[in-house]
């Protein structure tokens, strides 16, 4: 197998370098990448490719990828689908959210991937639709509610909830912190590292999906 931002109040969480007490060894061989904004992707994704890492992708973020140099395998090579919906639909199928949420460690999971083809993701790197940029912008209810992401912010969460297995980089506030890691144990992470990453997350949806709710609570 080859190979979306959100601005929020809160200071961002930077994963220990050394991830005491977890050990380093789980390592990154596949990673999705789905992003709106591409600003400071590209050191990010020069190491990822130095270290062999896989990318998985669509759209504007495979083109953004592949006009670096960088192989890069569409997500609809893996679904058998294409983006659908105008774009609604893109990376929201079993076999792209099984590769995040399947537990390595239970061979039930293991067997079921093994099944029905569903590929490992141990990287999952997300750049929300601006939300809050766009209604402060004036932008007409049609265009705010296409703001609204769906399938990124279910890979944050999918990736967040299975940080056992999973790297969860939920902005571009993250990519500093995981080049840094990268940088000093290669392509690979400690428990503690992928925690924090997973509560750095949980953070951006939270804020996420509160600056939506304050958005229909104003309109109601």
């Amino acid at each position: 197998m080859n190979n979306r931002n959100i601005q929020t109040s809160q200071a961002t969480t930077r994963p220990s370098l050394t991830g005491e007490g977890s050990g380093v060894g789980l390592p990154i061989k596949t990673a999705l990448v789905s992003v709106f904004h591409k600003d400071g992707l590209e050191d990010l994704l020069k190491k990822l490719n130095e270290e062999g890492v896989k990318f998985l992708s669509t759209g504007g973020t495979q083109s953004f990828i592949e006009s670096l140099g960088y192989e890069c395998q569409k997500v609809e090579e893996v679904t058998t689908y294409p983006s659908i919906l105008g774009g609604r639909v893109k990376t929201l199928h079993p076999k792209i959210f099984g590769g995040i949420l399947g537990r390595r460690e239970l061979e039930g999971d293991r067997a079921q991937m093994a099944q029905y083809e569903i590929p490992e993701i141990d990287l999952v790197i997300v750049d929300l639709y601006p939300f809050e940029q766009t209604v402060a912008s004036g932008a007409s209810e049609a265009d705010i509610i296409e703001k609204i992401d769906i399938g990124g912010i279910s890979l944050i969460r999918a990736g967040a909830k299975n940080f056992n297995d999973v790297v969860i980089i939920p902005s571009k506030e993250q990519y500093r912190p995981l080049l840094d890691i990268l940088n000093a144990q290669g392509a690979q992470t400690t428990l503690a590292q992928r925690r924090q990453f997973a509560a750095a997350a949980f953070g951006v949806s939270s804020h996420y999906d509160t600056a939506i709710h304050d958005w229909f609570t104003r309109k109601c």
